[in-house]
């Protein structure tokens, strides 16, 4: 027989944490963004996935209004940055509360680059970067879903397959499970869709 788990029944963070130990893996959208100010900021969030295809659009959700959601809601544009497996401790370090005003790339030792068309930075050794103007900002309970129209998607060349798109095994993407898990490039199993 199932153990049974009710929202109404158990605390808000064990329920959060009943979330997110059972919906794994989850990939990392490694943010950055600019302030109004001009800083840079840098953090990972593990509720990320694609929203649309035409247009193409990316989400990812804020627990509460956090530096990155309100930088994006002051200048229109963030990117997400591929977190992978060799970047682990310093997407780790960059989730540390850090001031306002402080940045995480100086703070943390993390190397960026410019983008190509919004004003935040890459993250120089991120291998893909997808850049994203924002689309809309939806508020569910006390989340924020961000969505981001994608104006461009830029892959490091060592990182592309022959056929032209990002090749799984040489990105090693990292994933975050539950508690103070986060999970390792799994093993790829190919199979064809039915027609």
């Amino acid at each position: 027989m199932r153990t049974v788990f009710r929202p109404e029944e158990v605390t808000p963070r064990r329920f959060y944490q009943l979330l997110t130990a059972s919906v794994v893996p989850r990939p990392i959208a490694w943010v950055s963004t600019v302030s109004a100010d001009g800083v840079a900021n840098l953090a990972p969030y593990s509720f990320f996935t694609v929203s649309s295809v035409e247009p193409p659009v990316v989400q990812f959700t804020s627990v509460s209004r956090k530096d990155s959601l309100r930088n994006i809601e002051a200048t229109g544009e963030f990117v997400v940055n591929l977190a992978t497996a060799p970047l682990v401790d310093q997407v780790n370090d960059s989730s540390a509360s850090f001031d306002h005003g402080v940045s995480e790339f100086e703070a943390v030792g993390i190397e960026s680059e410019p983008s190509a068309i919004v004003t935040p930075p890459r993250v120089a050794a991120a291998p893909i970067a997808i850049e994203a103007t924002l689309h809309r900002v939806v508020e569910v309970g006390n989340c924020f879903v961000v969505m981001g129209t994608v104006v461009a998607l830029s892959v490091r060349p060592e990182f592309l397959a022959e056929d032209g798109l990002p090749e799984f095994e040489t990105i090693a993407p990292l994933s975050r499970l539950g508690r103070t898990e986060w999970g390792l490039p799994p093993e790829v199993r190919e199979i064809e869709r039915p027609s």
